[in-house]
């Protein structure tokens, strides 16, 4: 995603990382709102995660943009 919410900081050096990441055998992903999310026994399960949370994030995004109007 590429694209900028208006809640985001002003535009600035940005890096990209690794999203899912291992501690101990366990993998856990980051949220662009600072938490860690998991833990998940497999990575495929955190990355499937990762596609829920994302969704869950646009269909609040869609809900509190439906209540503004």
């Amino acid at each position: 995603m590429l694209a900028q919410r208006e809640t985001d900081a002003a535009i600035g050096t940005h890096y990209r990382s690794e999203r899912v990441s291992s501690v101990n055998g366990q993998y856990f992903f980051a949220t662009r709102e600072g938490t860690l999310e998991g833990p998940f026994f497999t990575r495929v399960d955190a990355e499937r995660a990762v596609q829920r949370y994302i969704g869950r994030m646009h269909q609040a995004q869609a809900i509190l943009t439906g209540r503004a109007r």
